[in-house]
């Protein structure tokens, strides 16, 4: 198994898109667009991500095959990772590897992530990553439509 990142591709963005619809991920995650079936506004977010300076993304390629996306974002002093794999390759560590992949990319520190804390798996892989939680917040979740305990993570130097 070879996981590896190069910058997002055109073509990369239909696979995104089905992806970010899946139902089960889209629990999963909870913290996603209001309606992620919109075309639209889903390539205008990434029209804006791929623009952007302060934005780094990357495609995430399991034996040259494009299974998810990862990228760091934000302020200086602010900035979190966030990170996308499809839900056939859970479990198998590539989350893991694409993170400490896209960490050797961005030397930064710190830097911060999030997940629900009902999210088993995301929480393992930030740990695996070394990132440590700081607090935990209430949070509005639009995948599931209420208020969940979201977790804050921080990676220091």
């Amino acid at each position: 198994m070879q996981v590896a990142l190069r910058p997002v591709h055109d073509s990369d963005l239909p696979v995104f898109f089905r992806q970010l619809n899946d139902p089960e991920s889209l629990r999963m995650a909870a913290f996603t667009p209001v309606d992620p079936a919109d075309r639209q506004s889903f390539d205008a977010h990434w029209r804006r991500l791929r623009a952007s300076a302060d934005v780094h993304a990357r495609t995430v390629l399991l034996d040259g095959d494009v299974v998810g996306n990862a990228a760091v974002y934000g302020m200086p002093g602010e900035r979190e990772v966030t990170y996308w794999v499809d839900r056939a390759y859970w479990g198998r560590g590539v989350a893991t590897a694409a993170l400490r992949a896209l960490l050797s990319e961005v030397p930064e520190r710190p830097l911060y992530a999030r997940a629900a804390a009902d999210n088993a798996g995301s929480l393992r892989v930030l740990d695996h990553c070394g990132f440590r939680e700081t607090a935990r917040v209430p949070q509005y979740a639009p995948a599931r439509g209420e208020e969940i305990e979201e977790v804050v993570l921080r990676l220091e130097g």
